[in-house]
């Protein structure tokens, strides 16, 4: 189970989208990182051919086990399953009906439909909303009912654009560990803004930034690349405002003796206490990414 992209190249007009990308998926969770216009969701609609590549040798190859995905047409939609970041809905289709209606359309025997549609709805949590209108659904609920969908079928590859949005912290745990079991068998792309649904469940983490392939690690590889780039700093709300204006700053905590900044920067002053111990992927996005 490989999925490999060569040298792909996505342009709209004057601007590069994608530029020289090359990526190889094997079993496990990728992180996605990247702010917008990154080349996130450009790269999955690649992948899932809801755009075209470029033309020629410059639009590249995506290959899945050594073949082209756009030669092995339907076999290659036929593994993939995918929850887009938005989708138009039928919002008089019950929850059931809706999910019956994507498994007809991925030719999935009724039979083996109904069990996993049962399945799928006590997972995200939405086996006593089979009957309700989708229409009638919160933002949260749809997110979850779109993630049902994409495992129709028990897709070798998945791939979720930004699947908690919209989820409250219980619902987004719960379905990040249900995605962490997945991973054991199948390739999982999840392309997020929220990086601790990530930093527990990926084996590798792909940071991009305008169109390129940045880096792409193991978190723990990831957070020791900027060992010693990380500091905290009791300060006033003024020299709060100072400090932003000079140095990339993340979290920010209130204390009794004033405010506590988390400062990520190549060249921090030697006075300001290092944080060694402490280091996460947001601070890795801070330092690479922002």
């Amino acid at each position: 189970m490989r999925l490999e992209l060569k040298d792909v190249t996505k342009t709209y007009g004057s601007v590069t989208a994608l530029d020289h990308f090359s990526m190889v998926f094997e079993k496990g969770v990728y992180g996605i990182l990247g702010a917008n216009g990154a080349g996130k969701s450009t790269m999955i609609n690649l992948i899932t051919d809801n755009v075209k590549r470029d033309a020629g040798e410059r639009g590249g190859q995506i290959l899945y086990d050594g073949e082209d995905v756009l030669k092995l047409g339907s076999r290659f939609r036929g593994i993939v399953g995918y929850m887009p970041q938005e989708q138009g809905y039928y919002d008089d289709f019950s929850a059931e009906v809706f999910l019956r209606y994507m498994a007809e359309l991925k030719g999935i025997p009724k039979r083996k439909a109904r069990e996993q549609i049962r399945e799928l709805l006590e997972v995200v949590h939405l086996s006593e909303k089979a009957e309700t209108k989708v229409g009638g659904f919160s933002g949260g609920m749809k997110q979850r009912i779109l993630l049902a969908q994409a495992l129709l079928g028990e897709p070798e590859i998945l791939i979720l654009d930004e699947p908690t949005a919209g989820l409250d912290p219980k619902e987004r745990i719960n379905i990040r560990n249900y995605i962490a079991e997945l991973a054991k068998d199948r390739i999982i792309l999840f392309a997020t803004h929220v990086v601790s649904d990530i930093e527990c469940i990926s084996d590798q983490v792909m940071l991009l930034r305008q169109g390129k392939l940045l880096m792409v690690d193991t978190p723990q590889k990831l957070i020791e690349s900027i060992r010693g780039k990380v500091a905290e700093v009791v300060c006033t709300p003024q020299e709060a405002q100072t400090l932003r204006g000079k140095y990339k700053v993340g979290a920010i905590r209130q204390r009794s003796d004033g405010l506590i900044l988390r400062i990520v920067g190549e060249e921090l002053p030697p006075e300001f206490p290092r944080v060694d111990h402490d280091i996460n992927l947001e601070d890795v996005y801070l330092y690479y990414l922002e």
